[in-house]
């Protein structure tokens, strides 16, 4: 599998990554990412070099993407947490949802190397807080829930948890930033 930051030009596949995915929670019964995603936001975290997509060759068009980054959002996380070294997991989407292959695993133990990597002590993570499915999936990849938000007035997402940052090994090699491609190809 082969990861490469996003550039501008992904962006409209990132947003139907997102789009497509909605579509798959509201047939399973799930209210998560009906609203749409402030594409400023997106292009902020794009430019921001936080974006990972995954392909599964070389050629071929990406199968997920990540975002990977240091923010923790107040509303969520106390000062004592967001004073520890961590990396955070937002908007993890797979093209095919609920495909069942093992590949949002995969993702999360890539984020949690990088996170190691980066000397952090935690991979963190926030989920909806009525997708009960979810959390679930989590908490079996070794999330430990830490507390639940439950105004969604002020944050949707309010379900925390996190795990220790931690090498591994997984089959996932990110490409350089520069890598003579264009922006928006697949890449090698």
């Amino acid at each position: 599998m082969i990861v490469v930051r996003a550039v501008p030009a992904d962006i409209p596949r990132l947003l139907k990554f997102r789009t497509d995915a909605a579509s798959w929670l509201s047939a399973k019964g799930s209210d998560q990412w009906s609203t749409p995603y402030p594409p400023e936001l997106l292009i902020a975290s794009v430019s921001a070099g936080e974006v990972y997509l995954f392909h599964p060759t070389p050629k071929a068009l990406p199968v997920a993407t990540v975002t990977l980054d240091r923010k923790a959002e107040p509303v969520l996380w106390s000062e004592e947490e967001r004073g520890e070294p961590a990396l955070y997991v937002h908007k993890l989407t797979l093209a095919r949802p609920g495909g069942g292959q093992g590949l949002g695993a995969a993702i999360l133990d890539w984020c949690g190397d990088q996170a190691a990597r980066d000397g952090a002590k935690w991979l963190r993570l926030d989920a909806w807080t009525t997708n009960t499915r979810l959390h679930a999936y989590y908490e079996r990849l070794g999330f430990t829930h830490l507390r639940t938000v439950d105004d969604p007035a002020a944050y949707e997402s309010g379900w925390v948890a996190q795990r220790p940052a931690a090498p591994c090994e997984h089959p996932f090699h990110l490409q350089p930033a520069d890598n003579g491609q264009e922006p928006g190809e697949p890449r090698p």
